[in-house]
């Protein structure tokens, strides 16, 4: 599903027409990078939960060498679904 499929879904469901139902999907998309560009944890009761996790620096290798190399430190954006997702997946 892309982004004009999810415009389409909300132009058809709620009755905006396409550009407001366009905006209503900007909005929405530029609040949630916002968000995790903050930090913050997004819990959508429901459909799960978005959370930004600071990795430190580490140690690795090389997969072609073997050699070690320094792996920079990272933020990196986990998503847990929710048990009603999960069961609604799983049926």
């Amino acid at each position: 599903m892309t982004k004009a499929d999810i415009v389409d879904s909300v132009y058809e469901r709620v009755g905006f027409s396409k550009k407001e139902a366009a905006q209503m999907v900007e909005m929405f998309f530029e609040i949630l990078k916002e968000t995790m560009d903050r930090g913050e944890k997004i819990k959508i009761s429901g459909f799960g939960n978005f959370v930004v996790k600071e990795k430190r620096a580490r140690k690795g290798r090389n997969p072609q060498s073997g050699g070690e190399i320094e792996i920079s430190p990272r933020r990196v954006l986990t998503f847990k679904p929710s048990q009603a997702l999960k069961k609604l997946l799983n049926t």
